[in-house]
């Protein structure tokens, strides 16, 4: 029986993999077309519509892929098993081993790839900010669980702690991109940890 139809010259998840590491390291809006269909086998522009429908289809589902593999070093912040203080700390680890490993794009794709942005791109800028706002939620969540089990004393304040650890774990990324060795970010973060440690002395 004659085949039908062209068979794909590409495999679609390797092509996800291939299109995150090009908006990891280049960033959305600078991340052309052309550089999305050679990563993909220089496949046609006819072709990579077919198989994404847009540019912005395709960062949403790369946003979902980097989330449920290199992202899932933010679970440690929802980890009950662990004390509050062992789950901050746990992630904020995590985040700088893989923020810094050579396999791959330095940084953290949800905060570099829509750093800047065009005024009609305003709408990736907040898809993005939304999945950092979840993962502050997470750290809220982390300490105020340290409150509710004596960790951290009644008079804690939440919304500064927030902002100190996710401000930390967002610069990470530039750090990272600088060069910063994991032997100082890691220095960093024991040094950060003493913040709590301090603070659970008043309880």
């Amino acid at each position: 029986m004659p085949r039908t139809g062209r068979p794909r010259a590409f495999n679609r998840d390797q092509a996800v993999v291939a299109a995150m590491l090009l908006f990891w390291e280049h960033g959305f809006e600078s991340t052309s077309l052309a550089q999305l269909r050679a990563a993909m086998g220089d496949i046609s522009a006819a072709s990579f519509y077919a198989a994404f429908e847009s540019k912005e289809a395709l960062f949403r589902e790369v946003v979902d892929q980097y989330i449920s593999t290199y992202g899932q070093v933010s679970e440690s912040f929802r980890d009950t098993s662990m004390t509050a203080k062992a789950a901050i700390e746990d992630g904020l680890r995590r985040s700088a081993r893989m923020q810094t490993e050579s396999s791959h794009p330095l940084g953290c794709l949800i905060v570099l790839s829509a750093s800047t942005c065009s005024p009609e791109l305003k709408h990736i800028m907040e898809l993005l900010s939304k999945e950092r706002e979840k993962v502050r939620g997470w750290q809220q969540a982390c300490i105020e669980r340290a409150i509710a089990h004596g960790e951290l004393p009644a008079s804690t304040d939440i919304p500064m702690l927030v902002t100190l650890f996710d401000t930390f774990l967002r610069g990470i990324s530039s750090q990272a991109r600088d060069g910063v060795p994991i032997e100082a970010i890691d220095a960093a973060i024991t040094m950060l940890m003493s913040v709590w440690d301090a603070l659970s002395e008043k309880t």
